[in-house]
């Protein structure tokens, strides 16, 4: 079995944390995988709120997570996936690519095109729609990023997002949140789950070779 297995099999959605502070340097190499993520287009239209300040969780947990998770975490990560796709931004975009890989911007003119035609053609619903799965693959990226660093990790929905965005200022940002990412450190005491068996679908259902 390959070391990244056995991560994976360790990990599981932690139902209760213990407060213990994820070091900074774990933190940083679980936010870089989110960074290195992939995305459509690779114009990842989202960004990641990191939250550390004990208050502000508590604020959270009480008024749009009541989940044990969100107080007891050393970090929250609030996914929120931008609201409208804007000219402006496949513009920025565009320039980052120019001046990150020392090309012409002029040279870019068919890819910004293709962008302009396909994704600013959208409704801004399907554009958010889109926005918000593109944020799901990093966070996709971050739980295997914590499981390699030993770091427990819960994804979470089932929050009042209206109440969370009024929280963080984020539509006035122009981001709505999509997802919640708990980080921190499992309490074997509190949480039952923490010893059970993995549950998954045998290979032969859940995979169809064609």
């Amino acid at each position: 079995m390959s070391e990244l297995i056995e991560k994976l099999n360790w990990r599981y959605a932690t139902k209760r944390m213990n407060g213990q502070s994820v070091p900074q340097e774990k933190l940083e190499n679980i936010l870089e995988a989110i960074k290195l993520a992939p995305s459509s287009a690779g114009l990842q239209p989202y960004n990641v709120v990191v939250i550390e300040n004990k208050e502000l969780k508590e604020k959270i947990y009480q008024s749009a997570a009541k989940q044990p998770q969100i107080p007891n975490s050393s970090h929250l990560l609030v996914f929120a996936a931008w609201e409208k796709i804007t000219a402006e931004q496949v513009d920025k975009y565009m320039n980052l690519i120019a001046s990150t890989r020392n090309v012409p911007l002029e040279s870019l003119a068919g890819f910004q095109s293709n962008i302009n035609n396909g994704i600013l053609s959208r409704s801004e619903d399907v554009n958010f729609d889109w926005a918000a799965r593109q944020a799901y693959i990093a966070l996709g990226h971050a739980v295997v990023a914590a499981a390699t660093e030993d770091v427990d990790a819960t994804p979470m929905e089932g929050f009042d997002a209206a109440k969370l965005d009024e929280i963080l200022g984020l539509r006035e940002k122009g981001l709505r949140s999509v997802v919640i990412l708990a980080l921190g450190y499992r309490d074997g005491q509190q949480d039952p789950l923490m010893n059970a068996k993995k549950v998954r679908r045998a290979h032969e259902e859940l995979f169809i070779s064609i």
